[in-house]
Parts: structure tokens; sequence; C-alpha cells
């Protein structure tokens, strides 16, 4: 019996299908991540295009992962410079931002997964308020940095999806 499913492909046919699982639940728990910054979304993502692209060794397997990697680098960089030039453009001053990106380190260890934003956010009212005297003064720049957050957050997603529907769509189609 063994021998018979050895030499029908079988056994192979079972492998690509647990590799699939497996890479399927690492996009899926990289997408989850993004939202839930307790897991590192994008780097799960690409872990799991990787998961299983490697292992296929085929031209299509790489260039789906070298697609997904382009994706996920493009989507890095573009998270981090277009909310900042925002903050920039809107008079929030580099001092404020990094106490806030401290308060947020410090904040994801106080309230996890919720401390990181809320650290953030905190961090910049009360770097504004310092500076600024006083809390009407200080909540615009409160809010632009909100929204920058939320700017952040939408483009690593939509940098997951993008990754995850090609790969997807070569799982399908390939």
């Amino acid at each position: 019996m063994k021998v018979a499913l050895l030499q029908s492909g079988a056994c192979h046919d079972r492998d690509v299908v647990v590799e699939t699982l497996i890479a399927a639940a690492l996009v899926l728990a990289g997408i989850v991540g993004v939202v839930v910054p307790v897991l590192p979304g994008l780097l799960l993502v690409v872990a799991g295009v990787a998961v299983w692209a490697v292992p296929r060794g085929d031209t299509v397997g790489w260039t789906v992962l070298a697609v997904a990697v382009a994706i996920v680098v493009l989507g890095s960089v573009a998270k981090y410079l277009l909310p900042g030039r925002r903050l920039r453009d809107s008079g929030v001053p580099g001092r404020t931002i990094a106490l806030g990106a401290v308060l947020g380190v410090l904040g994801f260890f106080v309230i996890p997964v919720a401390g990181l934003f809320v650290g953030f956010v905190l961090g910049v009212y009360l770097a504004e308020l310092a500076r600024l005297g006083g809390s009407e003064r200080a909540w615009p720049s409160t809010r632009q940095a909100l929204t920058a957050v939320g700017w952040s957050i939408l483009i690593e997603l939509a940098t997951g999806l993008l990754a995850a529907a090609v790969w997807l769509g070569a799982v399908v189609f390939a």
C-alpha cells in the first residue's frame, strides 16, 4: 500500500496541501497581525508565501514570492513616509513624533495590543500640550497624529491584502 501511494504521487499531493494550509494560516495570521499589532503582520504574510513558494521551486513560486516581497517592501516604505509627511506638513515637530513613538512602545507593554496606539496618541498630546501650553491648541496636532496612525494601518493592511491576493491567485490559477 505504501509503495502504491508513493508511486501514485499521493504523498507528494498531501505534502503540497499541508504546505498550502500552513502558508494560508501564516498569511491569515499576518493580515490579523496588521490590525492587531501583537504579530509582525507583513513578515508573516511573506513567510506564508515563502512556505508555499520555496518547496515548489518553480518559476511560478519564485515569481509570486518576489512580487509579494516587492509589494511588502514598497508598502512598508509608504507606511512610514506618507503619514509622516502629513504630520510634518501639518506642523507637528519631529520631537513630538519621537515622544509619541517612545510612549507608544511603553504603552504596548502596559496595555497589550491597544497600548501602542494609546501610548502614541498620548505622547503626541502631552508633547504638544507642553509645547503649545493649552489643551485646545494641542488637540489639532493630536488629531493629526490619530489620522496618521489610521493611514499607516490602512496602508499596511492594503499591502498585506495585495500580497495575499497575489499568492491566492497563484494558488488558485497555477
